[in-house]
């Protein structure tokens, strides 16, 4: 027993992982009602990060901005132009996969009634209103906007304070970051339970059904993470932007790919943007940031399953009104909240643009809930591997231009 518990901590976190993802299939397929316990462990898993995340958000972002030195130059306009062209770039590759593999749905009836937005203006409204939402409130119910909102302001507010004040909120802040080290260290177990509750849950038989959506959905974002946005980094950096782009798939994407979610992931990117060297003054805003608003992985989804309405339908769709839609599931994804599911409920407002009834739109909606468990997984990845890939492209390049070389560990 001794020897392979030294065996087990000597594999690397992402090879845990996989021996966990094997075991939680194995279970689900073979003894799934007698497994059932293994659930509680992914509930624990996302539950911890999540309940952890918002506070270190807070404190990361505040602390790092009470520290900022005037005239310490960070990378943070060329991280959010990266971010902004990144997800657009995205709703155009999911409009053309629609284009070239139209879809047609097989509509369910009895769709739960579920509250999505009415319109832009609502989705604007609703980022607004949550810029202002009470700081103790936006903590406990997660919203990161309202978090990063408050979280900046109590920052630049303290550069005035005692140094003692700042060397509190930076302990503070590295203590949340060792706890949450912790809790990952728990990953494998954590990614048994999901892995198990959604096989066990929803079965292959289910997913296999909507093979061909989930083929446009999956090859839509693979084709985002593999080709596009290496190009968007290698115009940033001028070199093979793979070694970057496939570390973090590797160590964000997967753990993203499981918690299905990409505010309870930012403790993950946080980890790795620490170990690609980069300035913590930078990362500590980008990466929350970048889990609210930074969403190719959704505008995939919002543009895709839009256009197969539309083909179910009949709506014939011309190239200005698939540009409109382009720049809608860009803006509708930056507004998607940072939770498993959050995109689905804004197909709706895409669906708007073309007439379709909300009841139509919803039971859309249904079918994107039916392939989640594929679709919410692979849109998270993509999500949040390209949150701390754009802040690591920003930094690299500024250091080619220093004359720093780039060495990919």
């Amino acid at each position: 027993m001794k020897n392979l518990i030294n065996m087990w901590k000597r594999l690397s976190l992402v090879k845990q992982i996989i021996v966990g993802l094997i075991i939680g299939i194995i279970l689900a397929l073979t003894i799934p009602e007698q497994a059932k316990f293994v659930v509680i462990f992914g509930s624990l898993f996302v539950g911890a990060l999540k309940a952890l995340a918002p506070v270190l958000v807070f404190f990361l972002v505040s602390s790092a901005l009470a520290q900022h030195k005037s005239g310490h130059k960070t990378n943070m306009k060329a991280i959010v132009v990266l971010y902004v062209v990144g997800t657009f770039l995205a709703g155009v590759v999911g409009v053309l996969a629609s284009f070239m593999f139209p879809i047609k749905l097989t509509l369910v009836s009895g769709v739960e009634s579920v509250s999505a937005p009415g319109g832009i203006t609502e989705v604007l409204k609703s980022l607004l209103m949550n810029l202002v939402d009470n700081p103790v409130k936006a903590i406990f119910n997660a919203n990161y906007i309202g978090i990063l909102a408050f979280a900046v302001l109590f920052g630049i507010t303290l550069r005035k304070a005692a140094d003692s004040t700042k060397t509190f909120m930076a302990n503070v802040s590295d203590a949340l970051a060792d706890m949450v080290r912790i809790v990952i260290s728990f990953a494998p177990l954590g990614i048994m339970g999901l892995v198990f509750d959604s096989i066990a849950t929803s079965g292959i038989e289910v997913l296999l059904s909507y093979g061909q959506l989930i083929l446009v959905l999956v090859g839509a974002m693979a084709f985002v993470a593999l080709v596009m946005n290496p190009i968007i980094v290698f115009l940033k950096i001028r070199q093979n932007p793979y070694p970057l782009v496939l570390k973090c798939l590797k160590e964000s994407g997967i753990t993203a790919f499981f918690t299905r979610s990409s505010a309870a992931n930012i403790p993950v990117n946080m980890s790795l943007a620490e170990r690609l060297g980069l300035d913590k003054d930078t990362y500590s805003v980008s990466i929350p940031l970048g889990a609210t608003v930074n969403m190719a992985g959704a505008a995939v989804t919002i543009s895709v399953l839009t256009l197969a309405a539309t083909h179910t339908l009949g709506i014939s769709v011309d190239i200005p009104t698939a540009v409109i839609l382009s720049v809608l599931s860009a803006v509708s994804a930056a507004g998607a909240s940072g939770v498993a599911g959050g995109s689905l409920l804004l197909i709706p407002l895409a669906c708007s643009l073309f007439g379709i009834p909300n009841d139509i739109a919803m039971q859309v909606v249904g079918v994107g809930f039916i392939v989640g468990v594929i679709q919410d997984s692979c849109e998270t990845a993509v999500n949040s591997s390209t949150d701390v890939l754009f802040t690591a492209a920003a930094e690299f390049a500024e250091w080619k231009k220093q004359g720093r070389k780039i060495v990919i560990k």
